[in-house]
Order: structure tokens, then C-alpha cells, then sequence
């Protein structure tokens, strides 16, 4: 079947290049031929490193990985609909067949991925035709990625509208893959964030009314319910598990583990980001826990959503809202994020920090992790120059000091 593949393609290569029917569609072309195929070319120019993985190669691990938390998303969707949907085919409050949940989320999720895969791989053609440039492959993800950090009742129009945004003014006026600074995905939750704040507020959304209808059963989140002052109803093993309302695919921690074995396994994702943004969220929940013992004055004064949340174990921001699968999918993001192995210490801890630090202090955004790590992507080539600059003041100390041992 490859044999056969390999030879169509060989055969209509022709039209595509300069002289044949469509030369303007080459980038196209070469898209989807690398694709299927490895390159049998070498890069040009440049130093270069000869390797097995290329880029495609390494954003479809990424997908592999995004799997798990993408099918039990799916099921978590027509989970809580059938727990809450008074026109579900089921007796109210109580959970269809594990295969009909999932078959109701695959629906629902559906028509969000094509809409997301469509609007941006049209942009990312479009620019790499106009450029005369080769298509790159980061959208493989960033496509995935958006439905999964979205609410299941964000209308298709918006998340279009988003995913354009996200495309071109987060990475093409850039200049495409690799170069943009912010991680794209983000830059789309960003956008329907703040243009479309109803949508995304978390109080009373995240469970599909219906199968295409946009309507929102009243169903809060956790992190809503601390923003109210209450502590989660959610049990712990709950929240570990992912079976309560949230982003479409961001609530299962098993899930997500699951997706941090293959990438590291596979030496796709970097593991002192992943364990530096959990110590550093660990490190901030266990401050803010330690001043809810200490009866300060001041404290006795706090609103009754910041006391609850000084009061929550430290552990339990690791459980709520999309901190984990940030900590693991989009901090680890290899372009916008540190590129020395110090920085991305620096740069995890303080993403881990500055999140829980939102979440806490600042109710307006409850979630915290979308905007830290956005703020951290702003600041991680700054850590790397300083980082660098560092070890080279370092390196010329040593060489001085070798010097003066040298002479006579």
C-alpha cells in the first residue's frame, strides 16, 4: 500500500514543481508529501544535525500523548450532561453507558477540531504560499490543543475567530513556527478569555445542554466554587480522577500522567519544567497555608474567598483546573519556553508560582495557569540571556585565574 502510495505521489510531483500545471501549489504539495513520507533531502544550509525525528515526527508524539486526556475528555462530556441534561435519554442525575457517554463527547468535540484544523492549517497554507515557504508543522498540535483547553459550549464562530487570532497574531506576523514567543493555544483561550468573558468565566458553564446546541447547564467548577468562597464539593479522588465540570479535556490528572510517560519516554517534553512548575506551585500553596496558622491580624480581615483558599491544601491546586495539563503541554512548549537547562528551572518554578499567586490573591481569574505561563513565555528569553551570561562571566573568571597559575 506504501509502495503504491510512494509511486502516485512520484508521479504527480511533476505538476507541482516549476514548469508543471500548479507550481504556485508546491509548499501544499510538500506539505502533505512530508507528511506520509520522510524527506529523502538534507537541510541546505547551516550546521544541521542528521536525526530519525523531525518535526512532524516529534508534534505527533505530542498528539500520541494528548490522546489519553482527549478520549476521557470526550467522555467526561456526555458524563456530566448525563448527570445534569433534564432532555437526556437517561433517568436525570444518573450516568449513561460508558460508550454512549463517549460517543456524545466524540460528537460534541467533533465539529470543534474540524473548525480548529481548518481555520488554521487554511492560515498557515495560505501564509507559507504567499512566503513561497515550506508549510510548517506546528499546528499539528496547536490544532489539537485549543479544542481541549476550551469550553464544549463555546460557539464555533468564536473559536474560529480565535484560532485565527491565535495564528496570525500569535505566530505568523512573527514569522511562523519557531519564531513566535507566546505559546499559540494560550494566545487563543487568551482571546475568547477576555473578548468573550461569559463564556469562559467558569461559573455556570462547561456541560453541553444538548448535542449542537450551545446552551449551558449551571453546573460550577471548582475553582468557581472557591472564588465564591466555598470549598470544592468535589472530593479529592475526584478531582484526580477528572469526573467533575471543566475545560473540555483538561481535568483528569491520570489522564494527563499518562500523556507525561510517553513524552518522556520519548525525550519529546522537558522534565525539569514539568517538576520545577510543580514545585514551585507546591512551594506557593504550602506559603499560603502556613499564613492561615499563623492568626495574623491582618488576615482576620480577608474576604471569605481568600481565607478559603489560604486554608486549601496545598496539593489541591495540582488537582483543580488545567495547572497540570499547563505544567505538562504548554509550559514545556520547546519554542516559547527556556532553552538552558538552569532557565528552565527558573522559568517552571516561577510559572508554578505565579499561578497559584493568581489564583489566590486576584478572584477576577481563578485559573492563573493560561496567564502565567503566558507572562513566563514574555520573560524566558531574558532568563536565558541572563543565564547565559552568567556561566560566560564565569567561564572568563576560571580563564584568568588559569592564566595567573600559568605564569612564571
Amino acid at each position: 500500500m506504501f509502495n503504491n502510495l510512494r509511486r502516485f505521489i512520484d508521479k504527480i510531483k511533476p505538476n507541482f514543481t516549476e514548469g508543471g500545471k500548479f507550481p504556485w501549489l508546491k509548499s501544499t504539495f510538500e506539505a502533505f508529501e512530508t507528511f506520509a513520507f520522510t524527506p529523502n533531502r538534507v537541510t541546505k544550509r547551516g550546521c544541521h544535525v542528521r536525526d530519525a525525528v523531525d518535526l512532524k515526527r516529534a508534534m505527533i508524539v505530542v498528539v500520541i500523548a494528548l490522546a489519553p486526556a482527549m478520549l476521557f475528555g470526550m467522555w467526561n462530556i456526555g458524563y456530566q450532561t448525563s448527570l445534569h441534561a433534564s432532555d437526556w435519554p437517561y433517568e436525570l442525575g444518573t450516568a449513561a453507558s460508558w460508550w454512549y457517554c463517549l460517543w456524545f463527547g466524540f460528537l460534541r468535540m467533533l465539529p470543534m477540531l474540524a473548525v480548529s484544523y481548518i481555520v488554521g492549517l487554511g492560515i498557515e497554507f495560505t501564509f507559507a504560499q504567499i512566503r513561497h515557504h515550506e508549510v510548517n508543522e506546528g499546528f499539528l498540535v496547536t490544532g489539537f490543543l485549543i479544542p481541549m483547553i476550551v469550553p464544549v459550549t463555546t460557539p464555533l464562530w468564536q473559536l474560529a475567530l480565535a484560532t485565527a487570532f491565535a495564528v496570525i497574531i500569535g505566530k505568523e506576523v512573527f514569522g511562523g513556527t519557531g519564531m513566535n514567543f507566546l505559546n499559540p493555544a494560550l494566545v487563543a483561550r487568551a482571546f475568547l478569555f477576555f473578548a468573550y468573558p461569559t463564556r469562559m468565566s467558569g461559573d455556570s458553564v462547561w456541560i453541553a445542554a444538548d448535542l449542537w446546541g450551545t446552551d449551558a447547564i449551571s453546573s460550577a467548577t471548582p475553582l468557581a466554587e472557591l472564588a465564591a468562597g466555598i470549598r470544592p464539593s468535589a472530593s479529592a479522588l475526584d478531582l484526580l480522577i477528572g469526573t467533575i465540570p471543566g475545560s473540555t479535556c483538561e481535568t483528569s490528572v491520570i489522564a494527563i500522567l499518562l500523556g507525561v510517560i510517553i513524552l518522556l519516554l520519548t525525550g519529546i517534553a522537558s522534565w525539569r519544567i514539568m517538576l520545577s512548575v510543580i514545585l514551585g506551585g507546591g512551594l506557593m500553596g504550602l506559603f499560603f497555608n502556613l499564613l492561615s496558622t499563623l492568626n495574623l491580624p491582618q488576615l482576620s480581615t480577608l474576604n471569605s474567598q481568600l481565607s478559603t483558599y489560604l486554608q486549601l491544601p496545598f496539593y489541591y491546586h495540582y488537582l483543580m483546573g488545567g495547572f497540570m495539563f499547563g505544567a505538562v503541554f504548554m509550559a514545556t512548549d520547546p519554542v516559547t519556553a527556556a532553552q538552558t537547562n538552569v532557565g528552565k528551572w527558573i522559568y517552571g518554578l516561577l510559572i508554578g508560582i505565579f499561578a497559584v499567586m493568581l489564583r489566590v490573591l486576584n478572584p477576577a481569574y481563578p485559573e492563573g495557569m493560561m496567564l502565567s505561563i503566558l507572562l513566563m513565555n514574555c520573560f524566558a528569553p531574558l532568563i536565558d540571556h541572563c543565564v547565559v551570561a552568567r556561566n560566560i562571566k564565569k567561564r572568563q573568571k576560571r580563564a584568568l585565574v588559569q592564566q595567573k597559575s600559568t605564569k612564571p
